[in-house]
């Protein structure tokens, strides 16, 4: 933006789809920071099936099963294990993990680096909905002509 420039429609735009992808994002901070930590409630998975999904050249295999928790006080029938594979386990199979809330997915010891993804979407959004600002602010440099160019 040049100096005394307007906030013009493409403007709004990105600053709007900057905005967008924070609301997105905000939500998963705190589950994100959970599972980062496996900060939750513990107790046992046991593996049931896995399910697996197909995509072109790719296959994405999770393990389903029941999560109890230590005290007994949590039964959550069909959960996945987040982060597992195919040869993770098999059926019957009981490992530590966590319960952060999350629906449909119970967390190992180590945690989970959703926070990653997370993290990224909210610094995307806050650098897009401040774009138009932060230009404002350092419009560029300015242009110099240059001597023997027939400018004067």
């Amino acid at each position: 933006m040049r100096p005394g420039r307007r906030f013009g429609a493409f403007d709004a735009v990105v600053s709007a789809a900057g905005l967008l992808l924070v609301l997105l994002a905000v939500p998963g901070i705190a589950p994100a920071r959970a599972a980062a930590f496996a900060d939750g409630l513990p107790g046992v998975f046991t593996a049931h099936r896995v399910e697996c999904v197909r995509h072109p050249g790719h296959e994405s295999c999770s393990w389903l099963g029941e999560f109890r928790s230590d005290d007994g006080a949590v039964r959550r029938a069909t959960v996945a294990f987040y982060g597992s594979d195919r040869d993770m386990f098999t059926e019957g199979r009981q490992t530590r993990a966590f319960d952060t809330g999350r629906r449909g997915h119970v967390y190992g010891p180590g945690g989970s680096r959703e926070w990653i993804a997370v993290a990224l979407l909210l610094l995307a959004g806050l650098l897009l909905t401040a774009r138009p600002l932060l230009r404002r602010r350092h419009p560029g440099r300015a242009r110099v002509s240059v001597a023997g160019t027939g400018d004067g």
